[in-house]
């Protein structure tokens, strides 16, 4: 559109309208026929809608100037996408691939840490395809825990972080075995050449924020909703699948993930058994129906490498359950009778996969010293 035609839009509000039109659209996601309609499910459904909307508006509005990007959190206790890990801490920046960008940070000691490039596309295709990665094991840190990394097209010395012609935003992963314990990365960005200041608000900035927005609302709810329906045909099992779907949305290249859909009755628990491979981490977790990590900051819904009950053979056992028995590991449905469920192997040696069974609750036995 003419910049005349996009003030236009803006000056009598049918920006506005279209973005509020088309946020009323996504909901038709929540209704879709194979999805729960409990009131806990609906009305998780409906929230859902309003967390991506925070999200999109930060990711496409207010943090969406590629010569001033700032770290902010996408997926967190309030805010949920795709099966977000418990046990991660996700911080996002808005990139631009005709640009050039320095990260510093101070490392901590947060086990798992990784930057990733990415090419965001969910409000298109439901994709995030990598454009480029760096390890934090092959980070190189200074002897005061600091470091600089470039993140750019062309090749740097030192730490390096690929940029594509498509790169749009660069995801930090951090992963805890001991959140209280343990120190996280801090980390800060800029654009290399910025000018001095951002500029003011214009027509076409706003209309393009607010139109993604909407766009990344509906295509998110939608990307993870195929899923859900894709796991729903094999209820209660954990199964391989390829593994290129997750990557191309966005999943870290190191971690092998093993997704799958659960459904019990109150009077019923799924037992999950599995041996465990060497790793640098595993974790299990359970999800409502839209993909979203139940609420870990109150209730058991996680288990990790370090957090986990080994049996004798250093195998698990996970019994997600309504009430905890005493037996295994206990993961709380909170109370959901259905949804989506996450086992991850990072950088493990082998891939397992789970055997899973439905009893009743009454068959569980606490064990006794």
């Amino acid at each position: 559109m003419s910049t005349e035609e996009v003030q236009a839009r803006v000056m009598t509000g049918r920006t506005w309208d279209e973005f509020c039109d088309r946020l009323k659209a996504a909901g038709q996601t929540i209704l879709r026929p194979e999805a729960p309609a409990s009131e806990i499910d609906r009305a998780e459904g409906w929230r859902y809608l309003s967390r991506l909307t925070r999200i999109a508006l930060e990711m496409m509005l207010e943090h969406a100037d590629p010569d001033f990007p700032v770290f902010y959190s996408a997926s967190h206790a309030t805010a949920k996408i795709g099966a977000d890990n418990p046990d991660n801490l996700y911080l996002n920046a808005t990139l631009s691939g005709d640009r050039e960008y320095r990260v510093r940070g101070s490392r901590g000691t947060v086990p798992t840490l990784s930057f990733g490039t990415k090419a965001n596309r969910y409000a298109t295709e439901g994709t995030m395809a990598s454009t480029g990665e760096l390890d934090g094991r092959n980070l190189i840190v200074n002897a005061d825990g600091s470091f600089e990394i470039a993140v750019s097209r062309e090749r740097r010395a030192g730490n390096w972080l690929p940029l594509a012609a498509d790169s749009s935003l660069l995801i930090v992963r951090q992963t805890f075995l001991d959140r209280a314990r343990e120190v996280p990365a801090t980390v800060t960005i800029e654009c290399v050449n910025a000018p001095s200041h951002p500029e003011p608000l214009a027509a076409r900035a706003l209309d393009r924020g607010l139109m993604a927005a909407a766009a990344f609302v509906g295509g998110t709810a939608r990307t993870f909703a195929d899923w859900a329906q894709r796991f729903q045909a094999s209820p209660n099992s954990l199964e391989t699948l390829d593994q290129g779907v997750f990557i191309r949305a966005g999943g870290d290249p190191n971690i092998f993930y093993l997704h799958g859909y659960w459904r019990i009755a109150p009077d019923e628990a799924l037992v999950i058994d599995t041996p465990v491979p060497e790793c640098e981490t595993w974790n299990f977790q359970l999800n409502n129906y839209w993909m979203e990590s139940l609420d870990y900051r109150y209730l058991s819904v996680s288990v990790n490498k370090r957090t986990a009950r080994y049996n004798a053979d250093g195998s698990v056992t996970l019994v997600v359950a309504s009430c905890d028995t005493g037996v295994g590991n206990f993961i709380d449905t909170a109370g959901h009778t259905s949804g989506t469920m996450l086992l991850r192997w990072t950088r493990a040696d082998r891939h397992p996969v789970p055997a899973c069974r439905v009893v009743k609750l009454a068959s569980l036995t606490r064990k006794t010293d």
